[in-house]
């Protein structure tokens, strides 16, 4: 079954694949690790391997039998472009987003370089959003090989938001989405970042997105930025 989600800017999560590994500096405090092992020790099946990435074929036309459209997060508990899974596997599930036309989904990966790389062996219909993660400076690379892909439409999560960003290209982009980090040991965001973002992607035409301040008590930060939300979001494309 789709799983109902606290997450802002989307409705419910899809998980065909669980468990990753960490390979950058936003992976640090992962919450679907911490998420993972917990379900792990509450004895969920599902989740029986902790957090190592396992494939759950049993869940892969789930999409299929549902017919009321929904939005959906794509591997909420895991990176579709994930360096150890197998393409057969990543095609199969976007076998099943093109048939389901009816839903959007919405992949999202720190593994740029890899979706590049199978981007012209898939399927890309115009209910697939494919973003990446740039959660500071350093990571900027992963945009271009995002803006190379043909999605239709393209994101970046700017989440968790972990320094100033300069001279963001967002050529060829559609949607940026910023937030900060949550939970015990979480890393401050500060104001100046996010208000760069916005004035960069409002320049340049872009959608913005700001999704949560954080912290240790998401709810109590809330997401209010120049006291009021942000809430822009591309339109949701019938194929």
């Amino acid at each position: 079954m789709f799983s109902k989600t606290k997450i802002e800017w989307t409705e419910s999560t899809w998980n065909p694949i669980t468990g990753c590994t960490k390979i950058s500096d936003g992976c640090k405090n992962c919450y679907a690790f911490k998420m993972a092992l917990r379900l792990k020790a509450m004895g969920n099946k599902k989740y029986r391997n902790g957090f190592d990435l396992t494939v759950h074929e049993n869940v892969f036309k789930e999409p299929l039998n549902k017919k009321k459209p929904a939005l959906l997060f794509v591997n909420s508990m895991s990176d579709l472009f994930h360096e150890n899974l197998d393409f057969q596997i990543i095609k199969k599930i976007f076998d099943v987003m093109n048939k389901a036309s009816w839903h959007t989904f919405q992949i999202l990966t720190k593994r740029a370089d890899i979706l590049y790389e199978y981007s012209k062996y898939l399927n890309w219909t115009n209910n697939i959003w494919m973003g990446v993660t740039v959660e500071s400076q350093k990571y900027i690379e992963r945009i271009d090989y995002l803006r190379k892909t043909n999605a239709a439409i393209k994101f970046i999560s700017f989440e968790p938001l972990l320094s100033n960003i300069e001279n963001i290209n967002l050529s060829n982009i559609n949607w940026a989405i910023v937030g900060g980090e949550s939970g015990i040991g979480a890393r401050p965001l500060k104001e100046e970042w996010v208000l760069n973002i916005k004035s960069q992607s409002e320049s340049q035409g872009i959608l913005f997105y700001f999704k949560q301040w954080g912290g240790l008590n998401k709810k109590k930060s809330g997401r209010l930025l120049l006291n009021k939300t942000w809430d822009d979001m591309p339109q949701l494309i019938k194929t």
